[in-house]
C-alpha cells in the first residue's frame, strides 16, 4: 500500500517538474543571461526567499556543493522556522518588513535580486520587490502564478497593494505549485499532504544556476563554484577563492 502510495506522489511531483521544463525555458534563459552579465563583471547576485519553507531556496543554491560562489543568499532571521513557525508567519504577513530586508542588505542600483516564494503573495515578499524597484535593482521573481491568481485579494497573508509577485519583478519564473501545496488526498484524512513547493523551488533554481554555469563557459569565464567541504579536496579547492567572497557576502 505504501509503494502505491509512495508512486502517487512521485507521480505527481515529477509531473510539475516536467511541466516547469517544458514551459519555462525561455523565462530561465532571460534570468540566466542576467546572472551570467553579472557574474561576468564579478559582481554579486541576491536572493531572498522570505516565507517559513520558501527560505530553503535561498539555502538551496547558497554555499552548495556544485552552487556558484557568486550567490548571496539573504538569509534574514524574521521568516526562519527556527526563530518560531507562528512567528515566521506573522512576520511574512507584516508590511513593511521586506523593506527593512531590502534596505539593511544595501543594494544599489544594477544589482540583481532573486525573490523566491511559493505562493508569491505575502507582504514581506512584495515590499522587498517594491523595495528594491525603487532602488534600481533587476528583480527576478521565482512563484506560483496559479496559486497567487487563485488566492483571494482579502487573503490576510497579501500585501496592501493586492499585488502578485509576478506582477512587480522584471523577469517572472512559474513553478506551477497548486493552491494549498499538498497534493495527495490519504484515506479520509481532513486534508492533503505531500508538499511539492520545495521541490519545485529547488529544481527551478538549481536549473538556473545551471543555465548560468553554461553560459559563462561558453564565454570562457571562469566560474567559481563551490566544492562540498566533505569531498577530497573540497577545502583546497574552495581556499582557491576564498578571499574574493569574504567579507563580501555577509552569511559567507
Amino acid at each position: 500500500m505504501s509503494t502505491e502510495l509512495g508512486g502517487r506522489y512521485l507521480d505527481t511531483v515529477t509531473d510539475l517538474l516536467r511541466r516547469i521544463h517544458d514551459t519555462q525555458a525561455p523565462a530561465i534563459d532571460a534570468a540566466a543571461r542576467l546572472l551570467a552579465d553579472q557574474i561576468a563583471a564579478d559582481k554579486l547576485v541576491h536572493v531572498y526567499a522570505p516565507g517559513g519553507h520558501s527560505n530553503l531556496a535561498a539555502q538551496e543554491v547558497f554555499f552548495r556543493a556544485g552552487g556558484l560562489m557568486h550567490v548571496s543568499a539573504i538569509l534574514d532571521s524574521g521568516t526562519l522556522l527556527s526563530d518560531g513557525a507562528l512567528r515566521s508567519m506573522a512576520v511574512e504577513r507584516l508590511p513593511g518588513y521586506g523593506r527593512i530586508v531590502i534596505d539593511n542588505a544595501g543594494l544599489a542600483s544594477g544589482d540583481v535580486l532573486i525573490l523566491v516564494n511559493a505562493y508569491g503573495i505575502n507582504a514581506a515578499l512584495i515590499d522587498a520587490a517594491l523595495a528594491a524597484h525603487d532602488r534600481g535593482v533587476v528583480t527576478i521573481g521565482v512563484s506560483s502564478r496559479t496559486h497567487a491568481s487563485q488566492t483571494s485579494p482579502e487573503h490576510p497573508a497579501r500585501h496592501p497593494s493586492k499585488k502578485n509577485l509576478y506582477e512587480v519583478v522584471d523577469h517572472h519564473i512559474d513553478t506551477f505549485v497548486p493552491v494549498g501545496d499538498a497534493v495527495i488526498q490519504v484515506g479520509d484524512a481532513v486534508e492533503k499532504s505531500g508538499s511539492v513547493s520545495t521541490f519545485a523551488n529547488a529544481y527551478t533554481m538549481n536549473w538556473l544556476m545551471l543555465a548560468t554555469i553554461q553560459l559563462l563557459d561558453r564565454q570562457g569565464v571562469e566560474v567559481p563554484i563551490w566544492r562540498s567541504g566533505n569531498a577530497p579536496g573540497g577545502d583546497e579547492a574552495n581556499a582557491r577563492f576564498l578571499d574574493r567572497f569574504r567579507g563580501r557576502v555577509k552569511w559567507l
